[in-house]
């Protein structure tokens, strides 16, 4: 899932793009080996960078995962290189919540919920 403009500047170096964050970026691939790291769900993924996925056929691009889903840190310990399928099932449910916020906020009437929180 792409990175929302407006949160690309808590990227290290203020930005996905920037020599920082490349280098960060670099520096977890070296150290899962070019491989998926797994996640609690799926632990034993080890899917290649550049392979075909070993379930899902597809070409495999390694992405960061803040595991926090914290993107204002550049912390290795919190961080893993994760391919799209393990990406995308270990932040289901933080998407999910954004999208029923977002949903909220879009509706003609405020929600109790985002009332109480502010």
């Amino acid at each position: 899932m792409p990175i929302r403009s407006e949160r690309k500047s808590l990227y290290l170096g203020g930005g996905t793009h920037s020599k920082e964050w490349k280098a960060f970026r670099a520096s977890l691939l070296a150290r899962a080996g070019n491989r998926c790291e797994g996640t609690p769900m799926h632990p034993e993924c080890r899917a290649e960078n550049g392979q075909p996925h070993p379930i899902t056929g597809s070409k495999v691009v390694l992405t960061i995962a803040h595991m926090d889903h914290d993107e204002s840190h550049a912390d290795p310990e919190r961080c893993r290189a994760l391919c799209q399928k393990c990406h995308l099932s270990w932040d289901a449910k933080h998407h999910a919540a954004n999208a029923a916020l977002t949903r909220r906020r879009k509706a003609p009437q405020i929600d109790m919920e985002d009332f109480i929180n502010g």
